[in-house]
């Protein structure tokens, strides 16, 4: 009796063993489990016309919930110079990266975006071309809205039509902000829209685009089109060009799913 009891004790512990290692298994592919390793680092390239402070709210959004954010102040001089900008911050990061960028910003990214630190890409409002395209070519894809008029001077520096600025650019912010925004802006060279992009980040890690339906800086079909042509998954949010100041929370959530893109 004594040496069978032994012997079911024996088992006993195996069993258990087994069923610890199976567990362990099992946690190891679970969906749940893999969800709790997200990216947390999040580096946002901001448009023409604006600079960084107009992602303040998205800031807050993803801050709260435990994100590391950081925004670049980029010079809007060329797109090496933004790129640079660009990898300069990306260089400050601690581990992966979802590199966020707004309307040019886009061109930035996709470029930027070969940086090793960076998992996956979010295109707010934003141009994303292939190699050899450029944002002028496929802004001419697209009838233009009446609102949107830039004026450049005689050095080539480019501004959003300041009688125009409110309807053209963020149409669904109150007229009070628009008005600051307007006063603050902050212009582009404009030979940046005509640079050809020589590298594209998308074609191998995961790109997530929102189209601002009500978009009159930059066509929601020409958005489509670039986001389809690159295989891009695709968020339709009803908002301006400047979908990021009016839609925080919306524009928040899609940075948060791209931060579990696999990488």
């Amino acid at each position: 009796m004594k040496t069978k009891s032994i012997k079911n004790s024996a088992l006993n512990k195996y069993l258990i063993a087994a069923f610890i290692i199976i567990c362990s298994l099992l946690l190891r592919v679970s969906p749940l489990a893999a969800q709790t390793s997200h990216i947390k680092n999040i580096v946002i390239v901001h448009g023409a016309f604006q600079d960084g402070s107009g992602w303040k709210a998205v800031y807050n959004i993803l801050t709260k919930k435990g994100y590391h954010v950081t925004i670049v102040q980029n010079p809007l001089t060329s797109l090496n110079d933004d790129v640079d900008a660009t990898n300069r911050i990306l260089d400050q990061q601690d581990g992966p990266v979802v590199l966020v960028g707004h309307s040019w910003a886009g061109v930035v990214i996709t470029q930027a975006g070969l940086h090793p630190r960076v998992a996956s890409l979010v295109y707010v409002a934003a141009f994303e071309p292939d190699k050899g395209e450029t944002a002028n070519s496929w802004s001419e894809t697209q009838a233009k809205a009446p609102s949107m008029r830039v004026i450049a001077d005689p050095k080539g520096v480019v501004f959003f039509d300041r009688t125009t600025f409110h309807e053209g650019y963020c149409a669904d912010l109150p007229k009070a902000l628009a008005d600051f925004m307007n006063a603050s802006q902050q212009p582009i060279v404009g030979s940046c829209f005509g640079t050809t992009v020589t590298e594209v980040a998308w074609k191998n890690k995961p790109s997530y685009g929102i189209v601002a339906t009500e978009d009159h800086a930059i066509n929601p079909m020409t958005e489509r089109n670039m986001y389809k042509k690159a295989n891009t998954k695709i968020t339709e949010i009803k908002g301006s060009h400047a979908v990021f100041i009016s839609q925080p929370e919306a524009v928040a959530a899609v940075i948060i799913k791209a931060s579990y893109a696999k990488h």
